[in-house]
């Protein structure tokens, strides 16, 4: 009779001298302005193809439209009638309707104005933009926003399985643009400063100058001393693009994607972004098969954790572009 495999450790630890949030050593000196603009330009100039982020798929539904904007560009999108997903101009071409207002029947949005029906194609001045479901995000391509040369489909990053992940995504919107949220991800050296509640005892491993990736050590915080540490690598495939990956620790593997979609100027004339964040957690233990069965009832935890941190992160992008707009920005 062979062995049994020994059981995996809890991924709980207690910190044996926890530090004051007041006595923990400072980073300021390792966050170097410029170290964090070099990679946040190396970021910019990645292409993107001119695909930008709309929001979560599973907020585009077969008997309503969804409106929102890119760039100040209305854009209307919805579920055909095979489910798949349609996008395009969300003012109608006969009087300027709102589309995004408009019930969709059978895979047809109707104009709720005069009637006039789009099922996707082209018709009466309107015509569809590219459109892209990755199963997690919904995309929109606009080749006169982004001005790149086009591509045929976004460049998702790689995630774990469907089959065997759970996502959740979280949409917020600040006073911005895209190149500040970028900035605030590329900073990692804030975490345990800025975020107590959730992160101690952040080391980073890799400033990414020369590898291009930035590495983390961390723990995530569940009690005054019990934590949760993992190692986590921070890359910037795209101009707004964030993306983390646990490679070391409880949920390795697991992917958290920080994309930054412009939204226009807001009435006052200030930019707004809408951050869209996607978590795809998994786990090689057992019982994370029945945490995927409870997935309606982790979801709404997950994206109340991450809007607690973008509560704080979007106070930082909205500081830095006022800093940035105002000529008093350090950096």
């Amino acid at each position: 009779m062979s062995p049994r495999a020994p059981r995996r450790r809890i991924p709980v630890r207690l910190r044996r001298d926890p530090v004051s949030w007041h006595r923990q050593e400072p980073t300021w000196r390792d966050a170097s302005p410029r170290l964090i603009d070099a990679a946040l330009k190396r970021a910019r100039a990645r292409p993107a193809g001119n695909w930008y982020v709309l929001g979560p798929s599973s907020a585009v539904r077969t008997d309503a439209a969804y409106g929102t904007t890119v760039g100040g560009a209305e854009i209307v999108a919805w579920r055909g009638a095979d489910g798949a997903l349609v996008a395009g101009p969300g003012a109608c071409p006969h009087l300027g309707a709102a589309l995004a207002q408009a019930p969709v029947r059978c895979g047809t949005l109707v104009c709720p104005w005069h009637g006039l029906a789009l099922n996707g194609a082209p018709f009466a001045g309107w015509a569809p933009h590219p459109a892209h479901d990755d199963g997690v995000l919904a995309w929109v391509r606009l080749d006169d926003q982004g001005g790149e040369a086009p591509l045929d489909a976004p460049a998702v990053p790689p995630r774990p399985p469907a089959a065997d992940s759970l996502s959740a995504v979280y949409t917020g919107t600040g006073t911005c643009e895209p190149e500040d949220v970028v900035a605030n991800r590329l900073d990692p050296w804030h975490g345990a400063w800025f975020h107590p509640y959730s992160f101690v005892d952040l080391t980073v491993l890799d400033d990414g100058a020369e590898s291009d990736v930035l590495r983390v050590r961390v723990s995530f915080k569940l009690a005054r001393r019990a934590v949760v540490p993992v190692t986590a690598e921070f890359t910037a495939p795209g101009p707004r693009t964030v993306v983390m990956h646990i490679t070391e620790g409880e949920g390795e593997g697991s992917v958290v994607e920080t994309h930054a979609t412009p939204l226009g100027p807001g009435r006052d004339g200030r930019p707004r972004t809408r951050v869209i964040e996607a978590v795809i957690a998994t786990s090689h233990r057992p019982g994370f098969a029945l945490a995927r069965t409870a997935a309606p009832l982790l979801r709404p935890l997950v994206r109340r954790a991450a809007g607690r941190l973008w509560r704080d992160d979007l106070a930082y992008a909205e500081r830095r572009w006022e800093l940035r707009s105002t000529g008093r920005f350090p950096g």
